[in-house]
């Protein structure tokens, strides 16, 4: 499997890897779809601009996201 690290990747193919495993996780495309938001996590493409943007990593963002539900 290739690497999906920010140094190892292009914007163009980051955005290919959050659209790919996004499709996976809920079996639709994300165009158009409001489904995240719809479940308080925010629209998609702003919850993974970061990594596209090559400024987080997605391990760091679903940290992120995953603890807003743990309590603590």
């Amino acid at each position: 499997m290739p690497s999906i690290l920010i140094r190892d990747t292009t914007r163009e193919e980051r955005i290919e890897i959050v659209h790919r495993a996004l499709r996976g996780s809920c079996g639709s495309a994300c165009e158009f779809c409001n489904g995240c938001d719809n479940l308080g996590g925010g629209r998609v493409e702003e919850i993974y601009q970061p990594y596209i943007d090559g400024l987080k990593e997605i391990r760091e963002i679903n940290a992120e996201y995953n603890a807003r539900f743990v309590r603590g």
